[in-house]
């Protein structure tokens, strides 16, 4: 298996190859602390093989004026056993450490934080991606110090590029 610039897959990464290009599209933000918006993303998955680790981009705009309004880069880590790794660094300065699980056959990566550094109030973040009919949706939860129990922050549609 290659991935889409020829590249040979590590076999630890086969399961979510899919994941492999640049997906773009539009979501929608909330919190009971803030005001609802919407924005346009992208994210950029690349394996440069060699080694059992996906690179990870993300970028946010105001749908309107296409002013900049988030980006984070990480790195994502399926192991054999259908478990996963992934560190996120934001533009914000937060960091997350999250492990989680994948699904091969339905396509589905559930993370949970196990750390968030640098965040004065952010206590917990939880992100589930699924593939559904070649589009790439995901949900972010978080929880904070005033907030504590995980709710609903972030959802998006993507379409691979």
């Amino acid at each position: 298996m290659e991935s889409g610039d020829g590249v040979p897959v590590h076999p630890a990464i086969a399961p979510i190859s899919y994941l492999l290009g640049t997906w773009r599209g539009q979501g929608s933000g909330g919190y009971p602390t803030i005001n609802a918006f919407d924005y346009g993303e992208e994210l950029n998955f690349t394996h440069s093989g060699g080694k059992p680790v996906i690179a990870y981009t993300q970028k946010t705009w105001k749908l309107g004026s296409g002013e900049p309004m988030h980006a984070e880069s990480g790195y994502w880590r399926p192991n054999p056993d259908g478990s996963i790794e992934v560190v996120i660094a934001q533009s914000t300065g937060l960091v997350e450490v999250q492990k989680g699980t994948y699904n091969a056959e339905e396509k589905v990566i559930k993370l949970q934080s196990e750390l968030v550094g640098n965040a004065s109030k952010v206590r917990e973040v939880s992100r589930v991606f699924e593939l559904v009919n070649g589009e790439l949706r995901y949900v972010v939860q978080m929880a904070t110090n005033h907030l504590t129990s995980l709710r609903p922050h972030l959802k998006a549609v993507l379409r691979k590029m």
